[in-house]
């Protein structure tokens, strides 16, 4: 039998190794010194990394994709895989898990934690109501971790817009693309792409300006609608997109 007090008495100050830090959307930042061999080979990575890094949330997806894919440009490290696990903490989207490699652990940590340091400046885009959520990302600059997950060009401007219920997502990332010229690159759906969640996502890229414009376009379209269903939105971090 499980003892309900002991586990009061846990501190919420992790002394792990491995803990390397938290933040907003139910995140947390792990790494893998020395990862056990028989671990290892049935992870059937692309080769033997030394050390892993490990983003692993509850809500959100292209934020933190976008945040890693940030880390990996600054560290001697790379993107070893990204899943969409179903999820949203029961909501209409994903979390995310996703590994980071490399030899050297410092490198690793040092990923990881430029990652979290981003996730909460990027966790600005994500509004959540009752009745659904909206996320949204850009980068001036895509790197592998955007290509990865959405096909984005590496160097190129990279626009994501989401939307739940996905209605919602279709319509607003229909007037996004009329805004601007921009080359839809993937396109998501309950059934294409996804863990079967209930959302659209399309992922653009282009001129960074018309990159940009259409993803504040999707962004004001997808709030009208989803505080049409009855509840306002909430966002975790300040809005960054201007």
């Amino acid at each position: 039998m499980i003892d309900v007090h002991h586990i009061e008495q846990i501190s919420q100050d992790c002394s792990l190794t491995e803990f390397v830090g938290t933040t907003v959307l139910d995140t947390i930042g792990l790494v893998i010194p020395g990862i056990d061999p028989s671990l290892l080979e049935k992870m059937n990575l692309k080769k033997p990394y030394k050390s892993l890094g490990l983003i692993s949330s509850r809500t959100g997806a292209a934020g933190q994709i976008n945040a890693a894919d940030e880390a990996v440009k600054s560290t001697n490290t790379e993107i070893v895989s990204i899943e969409l696990p179903r999820d949203t903490k029961g909501w209409g989207g994903h979390g995310c898990f996703i590994v980071i490699g490399g030899d050297n652990v410092s490198d690793v940590r040092r990923a990881v934690d430029i990652t979290l340091e981003y996730i909460g400046k990027y966790a600005g885009e994500l509004y959540i109501s009752q009745a659904g959520h909206l996320e949204f990302t850009f980068s001036a600059c895509a790197d592998k971790a955007l290509h990865m997950a959405f096909n984005a060009p590496i160097g190129k401007p990279f626009g994501f817009f989401c939307g739940s219920p996905a209605a919602i997502g279709l319509v607003m990332a229909d007037l996004a693309v009329k805004s601007s010229p921009v080359e839809v690159i993937k396109y998501m759906t309950p059934d294409q792409g996804t863990s079967h969640s209930n959302e659209v996502i399309v992922a653009v890229t282009g001129d960074a300006d018309a990159v940009k414009n259409a993803v504040l376009t999707a962004r004001d379209v997808g709030l009208q609608l989803l505080v049409s269903m009855g509840s306002y939105p909430e966002s975790p971090a300040t809005p960054y997109l201007q």
